[in-house]
């Protein structure tokens, strides 16, 4: 079994390399690299691949760079180059309810592309022919969550995220956002990975933290909580696959 791990940026991903071999977290990428003998970089399409085994395990632990063009290039490296069974995307996201706080954890049950327009041709927002508004996760991979979050005593919240190369602090596009697509949660690279997960028929789960609030203070927020979100965030996808090697290894 082998299972990939997506974060869009280096603070998504350091949390959850550090703590491959039950290390401390670590103050950057290059002291984890100098420090975890067991990892294999791979240089694949001007992007590094962390491969490792974990508890007899092989994870393959990669950060995209931000946006939905980076999301899905990745994706797609991680299932057809070292061909994984799973794919579990670790990161933080912007609430667009006003019940979901800073550092609350909330998995998404469909994606969908806030940004995708074509409704001068008739169709609705977030559709193009022959593909779909909606994408739905792994119904089992949000089981195992639900399990983790039972056994850890952390609460998890489900929602519709949706996903645009932009990083939002309007609020009446937040609003518009939340109508259009009945969405709970915004972030920019979620809905890329669930469609090239759909095409490969891979499943998936994504996994965000809230860094930023429904207001209009998105921008100081998301300086301030980055670092804590993601290492909230990455805690629990290392939960996620111990739970997955223990019932499916």
């Amino acid at each position: 079994m082998k299972i990939g791990i997506m974060g869009a940026m280096i603070e998504e991903i350091e949390p959850i390399l550090s703590n491959l071999d039950n290390h401390p977290p670590f103050s950057s990428l290059d002291y984890i690299l100098q420090n975890l003998n067991q990892l294999r970089v791979h240089n694949i399409a001007n992007n590094r691949y962390f491969e490792a085994k974990y508890k007899g395990c092989d994870l393959v632990v990669a950060y995209s760079k931000i946006g939905k063009v980076y999301a899905s290039l990745t994706a797609s490296v991680l299932i057809q180059h070292f061909n994984i069974d799973y794919l579990l995307f670790s990161g933080v996201a912007g609430a667009l309810r006003e019940d979901l706080k800073i550092g609350d954890l909330i998995c998404a049950t469909k994606l969908c592309q806030h940004d995708l327009d074509i409704t001068a041709f008739g169709h609705p927002y977030g559709y193009v022919p022959e593909g779909k508004i909606f994408i739905e996760a792994s119904k089992e991979l949000i089981l195992t969550a639900k399990e983790v979050a039972k056994e850890k005593k952390v609460e998890l919240k489900e929602g519709i995220i949706a996903t645009g190369d932009q990083f939002i602090a309007d609020p009446k596009r937040k609003e518009w956002i939340r109508k259009t697509f009945n969405a709970d949660a915004i972030e920019m690279e979620g809905a890329a990975v669930a469609v090239v997960c759909d095409a490969f028929d891979i499943p998936f789960f994504i996994l965000r933290s809230i860094s930023d609030s429904a207001n209009d203070e998105a921008a100081f927020d998301f300086d301030e909580f980055l670092k804590h979100s993601s290492q909230r965030s990455a805690k629990f996808i290392i939960s996620m696959v111990d739970k997955i090697i223990d019932e499916r290894g």
